[in-house]
Formats: C-alpha cells, sequence, structure tokens
C-alpha cells in the first residue's frame, strides 16, 4: 500500500505526520520526497548504507554534422537551445530530457550527457527502510529526483511517501498512483486556503484522500466545517501540545513518547487499509 502525505503548504506538520505515521506501522518504508528539502532524516537519524547520483540526459551537439538549420531550437518547448552562427547554445537547466530534438534533427546530430542534478540515499533505521532524495543547490527541476526516489518503491511494505509541499508538478509527481493521500493541515485561515488547493489537484487526480488537523485547538472550526460541506473526512486531529512541540524541537517523533497517539496512528493506518480495500 502505498500512502502519500501531502499539503498545501508548509511548515503544516506533513513531515512530522509521515515520520510518525511510518514508526507506527509494521514493516514500512518510507520515501522523503520532498527533495528540495528532506527534512524526514532529522527525526529518523538514519546512518545511510548507499548513495548514488541522480543524472538526467542533456543534449550534446556534433559539431562536425549540425548545419545549424535551427530545427531543433524550433521544436524545443523550453528553450534550452539556441542556435546562433556557427554554434549551437544548450541551456542544460532547461531542459527536460524529452529527447524532441534529436527527433527533429535532419543530420543526426544531436547527442546526449549525463548531468547530474542530485542524490539519492537509502538505509535502515528503527526497522524502516529509509529512502531519501536531495536535490542539488541551484537545480530548478526537482521531478528527476523524485522519480529517481519512486523507483525504490518496495510494495511488499507500507510505503509512506512525504511529498513536497504546495500543489506544483513536483507534488503531483509524488503522489501520483498512490493508494491513498493523506492531507495535512492546520486550523487556521491560511491552513484552510491552502488545503482547499491540494484538495482541488488531489480531486483532479482522482486519488481517495482525508485530512489530518495537527495543532488542533491553536485556531478555529473553519477547517473542520469545510471538511463537513464538502464531505472529506477528517483521519486524525493532533493536539496542540507543548510536549509535542517540545519532543520536535528535540527532534524526537512524539509516538515514541506518548502511547495514545501512537495507538491513533495504528488506528488511522487500520481505517486506510479498510477504505484501500473497500
Amino acid at each position: 500500500m502505498k500512502i502519500a502525505i501531502a499539503s498545501g503548504k508548509g511548515g503544516t506538520g506533513k513531515t512530522t505526520v509521515a515520520v510518525n505515521l511510518a514508526l507506527s506501522a509494521d514493516n514500512a518504508q518510507l520515501l522523503d520526497a520532498d527533495v528540495e528539502e528532506p527534512n524526514a532524516n532529522l527525526f529518523l537519524h538514519t546512518k545511510f548504507s548507499e548513495e548514488r547520483k541522480v543524472t538526467v540526459y542533456v543534449p550534446e551537439i556534433n559539431k562536425d554534422r549540425c548545419t545549424y538549420c535551427g530545427e531543433c531550437s524550433k521544436f524545443c518547448a523550453y528553450n534550452a537551445l539556441a542556435v546562433v552562427p556557427n554554434k549551437v547554445l544548450v541551456f542544460a537547466d532547461l531542459c527536460h530530457s524529452c529527447k524532441g530534438c534529436e527527433l527533429v534533427c535532419p543530420e543526426d546530430a544531436v547527442g546526449w550527457r549525463n548531468r547530474e542534478v542530485g542524490m539519492l540515499r537509502r538505509g535502515e533505521q528503527n526497522g524502516i527502510s529509509v529512502v531519501e532524495g536531495d536535490l542539488n543547490p541551484g537545480e530548478s527541476q526537482a521531478i528527476p529526483v523524485i522519480k529517481a526516489v519512486k523507483q525504490e518503491i518496495n510494495l511488499e511494505k507500507t510505503v509512506i511517501i512525504d511529498a513536497p509541499p504546495g500543489t506544483s508538478c513536483p507534488v503531483m509527481e509524488a503522489i501520483e498512483d498512490s493508494d491513498f493521500v493523506i492531507l495535512v493541515t492546520e486550523p487556521t485561515p491560511f491552513g484552510l486556503h491552502d488545503l482547499k488547493l491540494a484538495v482541488d489537484v488531489t480531486r483532479r487526480m482522482k486519488l481517495p484522500f482525508g485530512v489530518v488537523i495537527n495543532r488542533y485547538g491553536v485556531g478555529d472550526k473553519r477547517v473542520e466545517l469545510y471538511c463537513q460541506q464538502e464531505e472529506i473526512p477528517v483521519l486524525l486531529k493532533i493536539p496542540h501540545e507543548t510536549l509535542i512541540a517540545s519532543l520536535y524541537s528535540d527532534g524526537e517523533p512524539f509516538v515514541n513518547h506518548m502511547p495514545a497517539l501512537k495507538q491513533d496512528f495504528q488506528e488511522l493506518l487500520t481505517r486506510i487499509k479498510q477504505e484501500v480495500s473497500s
């Protein structure tokens, strides 16, 4: 079973839910697909045993074959190629590796080289298989690293995917094909606004989902009222408590210290499994 943890905005507690859910599951795999800022390991303290580079293909022009006709640059929707007199400029950061320029080149002058965009790390901690993607600083495209993370999915485990915040393309890549999506929010006007955006994306992708309200008690009831009106199940309410905040600041998952909340997360997993199998 693949469960994606998403949120319309950053700072709602998405990673908190992902880590504590993984620790409450039997035979879990946690994928940190928030590759621009992977932070699940701040709580798990995994000593990664494997590390490899994530690369993408970018075009390399054969100067002996190229006639500078400009067909490649005309085709490229991302402006990754520009043809000037006696030269083809390649803007590697803009390339999406679609290989369309190779298809349209009449002289077969387009080759390919690998460019490193991030790192993939694997390890084991507390019985949890952990996979972390880490986008290199300055890179603009997170999706290749997210794809590499998702290639590590082990369907024999309960897979927890910590998705990026927001509602952009990296989020859609991370939650695609999930069996269930947990949308984490907070009971504030900002939380409600961005929850609505996340709900819209998840519905358009036709994925089953429910809501977890973090820091419950700090704001108002508008998130709950919205969920009632939209018939969205509220799966869990994590209370706004000093102990939880203190454990978080120490990098400690609260289910390791609060048995009642661990039971709540185990019941949440059971409920999701029932939803998925029904």
